[in-house]
């Protein structure tokens, strides 16, 4: 199992790797055939490929991400909240997230589930 340590590293490699616009960073995190669902409810990135491709997309947006409270972790979940912030058409754009990440015994992140919907977002 994944140790709460590289739990927790890989939650703080995900935020910096995304507001440094390093989409390899943030793969590098992910096992090969990981999946994300952001947001839940939509159709599953399954491997690197997939995943890589969504983050360069996400990222040539110009959204940070911001932690907003401690990361919880059970077993081999991580769970975290933080805010999305983005400037889009001259607006600032807030969406609140909680995303979980399930994690494999060695310690790469196998599943990635991003919660928020329309009432999580302002500025829109």
């Amino acid at each position: 199992m994944a140790t709460p340590e590289q739990m927790t590293a890989a939650v703080h490699g995900y935020v910096d790797g995304f507001d440094k616009g390093d989409s390899e960073a943030v793969v590098a995190l992910f096992a090969e055939d990981a999946t994300v669902e952001d947001p839940v409810g939509t159709p599953l990135k399954v491997g690197h490929a997939a995943i890589r491709e969504f983050y360069t997309a996400s990222m040539a947006t110009g959204a940070k991400l911001r932690l907003d409270g401690p990361i919880r972790l059970a077993t081999e979940y991580a769970a975290f909240a933080f805010q999305v912030q983005l400037t889009m058409e001259g607006k600032d754009l807030t969406v609140d997230v909680i995303d979980t990440f399930k994690f494999n015994a060695d310690g790469k992140v196998t599943e990635m589930r991003a919660f928020f919907g329309p009432s999580n977002m302002s500025g829109f």
